[in-house]
Formats: C-alpha cells, structure tokens, sequence
C-alpha cells in the first residue's frame, strides 16, 4: 500500500463529509431517491459497505443508515425491495442463499468488489510440525484429534462458523464426506468470541483447529506460515455442488472454493438506476486493503467513528480511482 493506514486515519478523520467540491445537486442521478444498504452482522464487513454508501451518496442518493441482519433476512429484504443493496455478497459461498431468494430474477449481481477471498482450517505450527498434520483426513485417528481436545471429551474442538454464515453448512458437509463426526466436534456460536478463547490458548501453549476466512483479521493474529498452517482435505465436497473441485491452480487442496465477494442489488432497482448500477460494476476493492482495515479494528480502533474515518482515509488515498468510479456512474445514467 502507498499510504499507511495510519495516514489514512488522520486524513479520514479530517475529511468533511462531502468528498468532491465539483458535485452539483443538477447533475446527480440519485437525487430525491432513498436507498436501504444491508449488512451481516459482521463488523468487519462495515469498511466495504461504508465505501459503497459514500460512493452511493456521491450520486446523490439518500442513504439510510445500514441495518445489520442475518444473510438469509439481507437476500429476501433485498429481493422484496425492502432493502436496496448489501456490499459483501459471497460468491459461490452464498450460491444457495442467492437462489432461494430469487436469483438473476430478483437480484443485479454484475461485476466484482473483492478477489480472492480465501477460506479452511488451520492448526497451530508447533503441533502441526512434531506429528507431521498436513491434511484433515489425519484428525479421523483418536490420538491426533485428541491433541487438539479443549474440554475433555476426547474429540478435536473445531472453532467453527456461526448458524445462517454459510461457511456452516460447508463444514457440516465435510465432517460427514470425511469421516470425522466420531474425532472431531464443530465449535459454533458467535465466532468473535470463539476465536478470542482459541487465541488464549495458543498463548498458552495448546493446540488449536479453527476455522477462518480472508478478509479477516485473524489471519493478521495468527499468522499463516508462522503461528498456524493450514490443513489440506482428501478430496473435494461442497455442498449441493458434487462436481465443483476445489482445488488450487498450485494442486493444493483446503475444501472451499476460492470466492469472490459482490455487490448485490435489488433488480428492479438496479433496472430503473443505471448510475447505481454502473456503480456496482465499476467498484473495486483490495483484499490487502481490507485486512489491514480489519487489523486497526483488532487493535482498538473498531468503534462506528474508527470505521468511517478508514472508509474515509481510504477514498482520500485512491481519491483517482473513487473519481473514475462516479464518472462512470453519472455517464451512464445519460446514455
């Protein structure tokens, strides 16, 4: 990154709230329209959709204060129109959320706001190292998954992924496809908290198997390669999707395809404001950005003022970009 995010604080926080001198209210094409942005409940997913919300406010759209609701609630509100659009829409993880809801019916999804959005299981390297664990299968032996038993009763404790994620489902999937039901037990509640008391203990000394995803500070806390490995699967299994593989280009194999995360906005919507979305097309956003974001939050400065003076520094810093973005909005609201 050119700036560091320091920087990017103190810019944020001294921006006014009206990022470009040259917008006048005629040419705005979301002038006098009100907009319902929605989110998961996720914090760290409010740096990607305050981005959004200023872009949106830039056209001149009249933006609501974003409601934070489960995925399942976000799809539906969206597909009835009684929310307008969510920043961070996984692709495939949320497939199935997607069309239940509706699909290319209910639903504009063009376009792609962050690449490489990784997901799987690590251990700790120490444990990882002394027993040689590099694939999961290795947790269906007793003894191995009893290294990383937290409580007491014999099984791997897998810090796992909260009810109506997605990320659930998946791995509920594999503890079935890779026969680990009887070694391995499937931690979930609420993640944040769940990952908390896995950080304690490889402080303290204790192996850990937990789930994680990228974009996430995790993965900044332990680190992949210096703290933590991640573990291989057998072979491929996503749910509803028997011939999906998800192997890497590199041969290896985590168990989760590779995702990307979009925009996804009400179609009739999308349909009656092409400004809005060309927007959502035209948007892009680094996956190393939003980590570092995710960090200054782990580190104290997560607070709603903390994250809209990061969405803030972050547009000052691309401010060329941002630009090229309403352009190209604003032109095709003409065409």
């Amino acid at each position: 990154m050119r700036n560091s995010w320091k920087m990017m604080l103190t810019a944020g926080i001294a921006m006014t709230s009206t990022l470009s001198a040259t917008t006048f209210a005629a040419e705005l094409p979301g002038k006098g329209i009100k907009v319902q942005p929605v989110q998961s409940t996720i914090s760290e997913e409010t740096f990607q959709t305050l981005i959004v919300n200023k872009a949106m406010k830039e056209l001149g759209y009249d933006v609501q204060k974003t409601k934070q609701v489960d995925y399942n609630v976000a799809y539906t509100s969206i597909a009835e129109g009684d929310a307008t659009y969510m920043a961070v829409s996984w692709e495939p993880l949320h497939d199935n959320k997607y069309e239940k809801a509706g699909g290319d019916k209910k639903f504009y999804r063009e376009g792609t706001y962050v690449k490489g959005a990784a997901q799987g299981y690590l251990i700790d390297k120490k444990t990882a190292d002394k027993y040689h664990i590099t694939n999961i299968k290795q947790l269906q032996d007793p003894k191995i998954a009893k290294l990383f038993d937290a409580n007491g009763d014999g099984k791997a404790d897998l810090s796992g992924c909260n009810p109506g994620w997605g990320c659930e489902t998946a791995i509920e999937h594999h503890l079935d496809a890779y026969k680990l039901r009887k070694t391995v037990e499937h931690n979930q509640g609420q993640y944040a908290t769940i990952m908390a008391d896995t950080i304690t203990r490889y402080k303290k000394g204790d192996s850990i198997l937990y789930y994680t995803w990228t974009p996430y500070w995790v993965s900044g806390v332990l680190v992949p390669g210096k703290d933590v490995v991640w573990l291989q699967v057998p072979f491929s299994a996503v749910p509803g999707q028997p011939d999906l593989s998800t192997k890497l280009p590199n041969g290896k194999n985590y168990g989760f395809p590779m995702n990307v995360e979009k925009i996804v906005a009400n179609k009739k919507f999308a349909e009656e404001n092409p400004a809005a979305a060309e927007l959502f097309k035209e948007m892009k956003l680094s996956i190393n950005d939003i980590n570092a974001e995710n960090m200054m939050m782990r580190k104290g400065h997560g607070s709603q003022r903390d994250i809209e003076a990061h969405a803030n520094g972050w547009i000052k810093a691309h401010q060329k970009l941002f630009n090229g973005w309403i352009k190209a909005a604003k032109q095709a609201a003409v065409k």
